[in-house]
């Protein structure tokens, strides 16, 4: 199982959840690493600009190219996240309950890569494997906050 940390804007995080979370759509430069997804890896969502995490979603599916509208890019207006997987959410949070990254990337092991004032370095770019004890407190802290038991 990979664990993931998704780029993106909070606007599509919710396409996706207004379509019921069916799948999700990665950048037309990623698919070297989607193509690595397997049914049972994990997502969690940063979302831009705001700088929070906002969710979790674990991929049900290999990943397939599919370049129906669904997504949508402000920097890169032809952009349309062809490469997808089918997903599931696990906790997918209101925006009054996400977590701020600021406070918790610095912490993470996978931010230590970085000097510790470059931790956002560890952000750039649309996907990143992280390990899985980032993930399993980014899990724990985000069931806490939408009051779900693990």
């Amino acid at each position: 199982m990979t664990y993931w940390i998704v780029v993106g804007s909070e606007e599509n995080m919710r396409i996706a959840e207004e379509r019921g979370f069916d799948i999700f759509g990665f950048k037309s430069t990623r698919r070297s690493e989607v193509s690595g997804m397997r049914p049972g890896d994990k997502l969690i969502f940063y979302l831009t600009k705001i700088m929070k995490f906002g969710g979790l979603a674990e991929v049900t599916s290999d990943y397939f190219e599919d370049h129906a509208r669904v997504f949508k890019s402000e920097k890169k207006p032809g952009e349309d996240y062809p490469f997808r997987v089918k997903v599931k959410p696990l906790v997918i949070l209101a925006p009054d309950q996400y977590l701020d990254v600021r406070e918790i990337a610095p912490t993470l092991a996978y931010t230590q890569k970085w000097p510790a004032e470059h931790w956002r370095l560890a952000f750039q770019g649309n996907l990143h494997e992280i390990p899985e004890e980032d993930y399993r407190r980014l899990e724990s802290m985000m069931r806490q906050a939408a009051g779900v038991r693990g």
